[in-house]
């Protein structure tokens, strides 16, 4: 008999508290799956870019630049493309429909971030016909149930035409996929010269400046450049990675990642000390039993194996119906959610695993090995 089928029989006793037990471990590896997916997934920070530089107002993202500052950044050498970029939220239908357009000179982005994103010529042909129209992300075409040719009405929060009026119509000309499951793919792409033109105020004033340095440019030496290129002026700038970017906009709302890690680290507490305590107990009923393996030769190593097994069979049990729950959520909710289980996640969540299954064997091992066999017989 091998000491997982001993661990086997020992943890089905008590059929009930072992249930349990599982069920407490895998709501705890369900919700550090479901954030570190979150976190792995959404906002795209993961699949953001060191080589992609964006450059934006010194005093916040805001503020906008002025259009006059392109040829002044063209003209670098160091910088290989770069295209202005003009940011409109407001929602498509239902006002918590939020949506995001991005307004590019369509052929500049393929140069700036087209492989990221998944731009082919074709997409930017498409985009090219018509001033009016739109490419949008993978992610939200799947959460809008868009395809090629629909008209769709977008409702611009801040961003008026020059009748006044907010609505601002676009035909879907093409969907890119994003270069991986990562890529933040949750917005369309609009024409600049378009939402330019149309807009009632802003005009030839951008959000931002997305550029892509040199190979062989270093990236912080150019920002530095840049800035000091415009430290002067009436509108200062801060150039910074798109990854830098998008972590510093998420900071302005909270630290979601740890927010997120005391949510996981107080569910990870709270399952050590329930586990420990139903371990301490279950070996303190079986130690006039483990008195009688030590009569028949069982020494010190070999009980510590048969008590790690136990534990660990649990924590493998629940750890993976809780990650299983996990990557089906990947599939079943929204694609706005941007959850990616990836197999960074899979293998943190199996070392954490093992690590919490040994931290609650400690107790209950030591207990069973350090009583004396005589002790043990009197248990019963």
């Amino acid at each position: 008999m091998t000491f997982l089928t001993l661990a086997r029989k020992n943890i089905g006793r008590k059929p009930l508290r072992t249930v349990l037990l599982m069920i407490c471990v895998a709501v705890a590896f369900l919700i550090y799956a479901l954030s570190a997916s979150f976190l792995n997934g959404s906002q795209g920070t993961a699949a953001a870019s060191e080589r992609v530089l964006g450059v934006t107002h010194a005093a916040g993202i805001s503020l906008p630049l002025p259009l006059a500052y392109l040829p002044r950044i063209a003209s670098d050498p160091d910088v290989a493309a770069v295209t202005p970029i003009a940011r409109l939220r407001g929602f498509v239908g239902q006002e918590k429909n939020v949506v995001a357009v991005s307004a590019v000179n369509p052929v500049q982005l393929a140069e700036v971030n087209g492989h990221e994103l998944g731009l082919t010529p074709q997409l930017i042909e498409a985009i090219g016909k018509s001033r009016e129209r739109i490419l949008v992300g993978r992610l939200l075409a799947d959460a809008q149930g868009w395809t090629v040719g629909d008209r769709v009405t977008f409702s611009a929060f801040d961003t008026a035409r020059q009748d006044g009026r907010r609505l601002w119509r676009f035909e879907v000309a093409g969907v890119f996929e994003g270069e991986s499951a990562n890529t933040d793919t949750y917005f369309m792409v609009a024409r600049f010269d378009y939402i330019n033109a149309a807009r009632a105020r802003g005009k030839d004033t951008v959000s931002a400046f997305a550029l892509r340095p040199q190979p062989s440019a270093a990236t912080a030496e150019l920002a530095a450049h840049l800035d000091a290129m415009f430290a002067n002026s009436a509108a200062p700038t801060r150039t910074q990675s798109e990854k830098q970017f998008l972590d510093a906009f998420l900071h302005q709302y909270a630290d979601i990642g740890r927010v997120l890690s005391l949510v996981v680290g107080a569910a990870f507490i709270t399952l050590l000390m329930i586990v420990i305590n139903t371990m301490v107990f279950s070996v303190r009923e079986r130690l006039f039993e483990i008195g009688v393996l030590k009569t028949l030769g069982f020494d010190g190593p070999r009980i510590v194996m048969l008590i790690m097994s136990e534990v660990l069979l649990v924590f493998a049990v629940g750890g993976g119906i809780g990650l299983t729950l996990a990557k089906l959520a990947t599939f079943t909710t929204v694609p706005a959610l941007g959850l990616v289980f990836s197999s960074i996640v899979l293998l943190k969540a199996i070392a954490i695993v093992v690590a919490l299954a040994v931290v609650c064997g400690v107790l209950p091992t030591i207990h069973a090995v350090r009583t004396p066999v005589t002790s043990a017989f009197r248990t019963r």
